[in-house]
């Protein structure tokens, strides 16, 4: 009897989702699922602008936002000013219950999702991936994982690859677009990325090389009604929000008459 199902969730549950449908009655299907969005920083970014656009884009919420910007891609010149000012800047959050005021960031879902987060940066470490800050969770109960930067980790490493759902940003180094454009499409997820740069010339072509359904410049997690979000590859298909969101709620038919 159901015509449409709509879903918000991880790649996997979206699979069988998808899986179930096409064995029912072959119902319409609209999926968003993972993502592992990249923050490419180019030489010329206003630093007061960007460091703390970077921090909010993977600490908000704790890094449980299908569009977080979990993966750091900054110029070699900047590296390390940016890196130590997200750094500092998640060293002084303050954590807390979510309806307290003074909260700049909550627990995570569950103890065991923590569990599951602080294995990911675990494990990038004993693989030779360096623990810049964080990396723990908080106190001997509950479901705070403190920001954590995790530097030096290459492609092949499990923590830049998987969606890890929580505030936890990756840092990788490039000295050119190709090799920043090169970083930020390896991964199975389009789902959104951001750019941060003064110098809009070269954005559009950089934006437009990106494999990945939303693009934000300058900003990360802003959204507008009017504005369609969804994902390619592995993120899923149909958008949510702007004119697109309602039509895959319809149906096209063709009436043809000869009078």
């Amino acid at each position: 009897d159901v015509d449409k199902v709509s879903f918000t969730g991880s790649t996997e549950i979206g699979r069988r989702v998808i899986k179930s449908a096409g064995e029912s009655n072959l119902k319409k299907v609209q999926v968003e699922l993972g993502g592992k969005s990249p923050q490419i920083v180019m030489p010329d970014a206003d630093l007061d602008l960007t460091i703390p656009g970077v921090a909010n884009a993977i600490f908000f919420n704790g890094g449980q936002v299908c569009v977080a910007g979990s993966r750091l891609i900054v110029h070699k010149s900047i590296s390390d000013q940016l890196v130590e000012g997200v750094a500092k800047y998640g060293r002084e959050m303050v954590m807390g219950h979510g309806l307290d005021p003074k909260t700049q960031m909550g627990p995570l879902v569950a103890k065991s999702h923590a569990e599951s987060v602080k294995k990911y940066v675990d494990d990038a470490v004993s693989v030779g991936a360096e623990l810049i800050s964080g990396g723990h969770i908080l106190g001997s109960s509950g479901c705070y994982m403190e920001p954590t930067i995790v530097g030096n980790v290459e492609q092949d490493m499990v923590i830049f690859k998987d969606e890890v759902f929580g505030p936890v940003l990756t840092v990788s180094v490039f000295e050119d677009d190709e090799q920043a454009l090169m970083l930020a499409n390896d991964s199975p997820y389009g789902l959104a990325a951001s750019i941060w740069t003064e110098g809009l010339s070269n954005t559009h072509r950089i934006a437009d090389s990106i494999n990945a359904g939303t693009v934000w410049v300058n900003s990360h997690l802003m959204f507008d009604a009017a504005l369609p979000i969804g994902g390619w590859k592995q993120s899923g298909w149909g958008q949510e929000s702007g004119h697109q969101a309602v039509s895959n709620y319809l149906k096209d038919k063709t009436v043809t008459s000869i009078i």
